[in-house]
C-alpha cells in the first residue's frame, strides 16, 4: 500500500457546473511509493516539443489568441462587479473601491482558471505501465473553493484512492486532479477512473461551507462529508472499510 501524505497543499477550483477549475500550488509532500513523468523524460519531451513549435510560430499564436481572449473577458468581469458594487449603494470611485471591481476580476480568473485545463493536460502522459497491485491513497489534500449556490468560499481536506489495474500514475499528478465539493467528489472518481482503468476508486471530501457559517443556517462548527466509492471499493466492503480507516481516523 502506498500512502502520500500532503505537508501544505492548495487547490482552488470553480463554481458552475461545468469541468471544475484548480490549480495546486505545492508538490511538497511525503511519498513512500511514486514515479515522476520527469524520470521519462516526458516533460522535457513536452517542452522541446512546444519550443519547437513555438520556432514555427504555433505557440506563439495560440498563446497570443487565448492572452487576448483573458483580457477581453477580464474587462466583461470587471465591469460587472463595478455594476455590482454600484447596485449595493457603494461609490465605485471613492479611493478605497477604485481599483476593485479590477482586482475581484482578477482573482476570479484565478479561481477558475483550471476550466481551460483537461485531465490529459494534468497528467501530461505521466502514466507508466506497472505490476504494482496495492491500495495506492492520497490524503489530507487542503483545499479550498467557491460554493456553485452563493460563490462563497468553502475549505477542507480531500482523501483519494486507487488500486491499480497495471497502470499508475505519478502521485504528485493526483495532487492537481479538480475539487469542489457537490459534483467534484464524482468528478475526480470519474477522472482517475477514466485515465487509468484501475480495479478501483475511492475519494473523500470532507469540507466547512462558509455560507452554512456566514449565512442561511449559521452553524460555526458544520461540516459536509461526501464520498464517492467505484469498482472493488463498491463491491468490496473489506477494501472500502480499509479506505475509510486509513484517511479518516483522527
Amino acid at each position: 500500500m502506498a500512502i502520500l501524505t500532503p505537508l501544505s497543499q492548495q487547490f482552488t477550483t470553480g463554481f458552475v457546473p461545468l469541468y471544475p477549475a484548480a490549480s495546486f500550488t505545492d508538490s511538497r509532500a511525503r511519498m513512500e511509493y511514486h514515479h515522476t513523468s520527469e524520470m521519462n523524460g516526458v516533460v522535457a519531451d513536452y517542452h522541446s516539443m512546444c519550443n519547437e513549435s513555438e520556432r514555427n510560430g504555433l505557440c506563439r499564436e495560440e498563446k497570443h489568441s487565448e492572452d487576448a481572449a483573458d483580457s477581453n473577458n477580464l474587462c466583461h468581469i470587471e465591469k460587472a462587479y463595478s455594476t455590482i458594487l454600484s447596485e449595493l449603494g457603494e461609490d465605485v470611485d471613492r479611493e478605497g473601491l477604485l481599483r476593485t471591481p479590477l482586482r475581484a476580476a482578477k482573482a476570479m480568473q484565478f479561481l477558475t482558471k483550471g476550466y481551460k485545463e483537461t485531465t490529459q493536460d494534468i497528467l501530461n502522459d505521466a502514466i507508466f505501465d506497472e505490476d504494482h497491485e496495492e491500495m495506492v491513497i492520497v490524503k489530507d489534500i487542503e483545499l479550498f473553493s467557491l460554493c456553485e449556490h452563493h460563490l462563497v468560499p468553502f475549505y477542507g481536506k480531500a482523501h483519494i484512492a486507487y488500486l491499480p489495474n497495471k497502470k499508475v500514475v505519478g502521485l504528485s499528478k493526483l495532487l492537481y486532479f479538480y475539487l469542489f465539493q457537490e459534483r467534484l467528489t464524482k468528478q475526480i472518481a470519474s477522472a482517475i477512473s477514466e485515465a487509468l482503468e484501475p480495479a478501483g476508486v475511492a475519494v473523500v471530501i470532507e469540507a466547512a461551507h462558509m455560507c452554512m457559517v456566514m449565512r442561511g443556517v449559521q452553524k460555526m462548527n458544520a461540516s459536509t462529508v461526501t464520498s464517492v466509492m467505484l469498482g472493488r471499493f463498491y463491491d468490496d466492503p473489506k477494501a472500502r472499510k480499509e479506505f475509510l480507516t486509513l484517511t479518516l481516523k483522527k
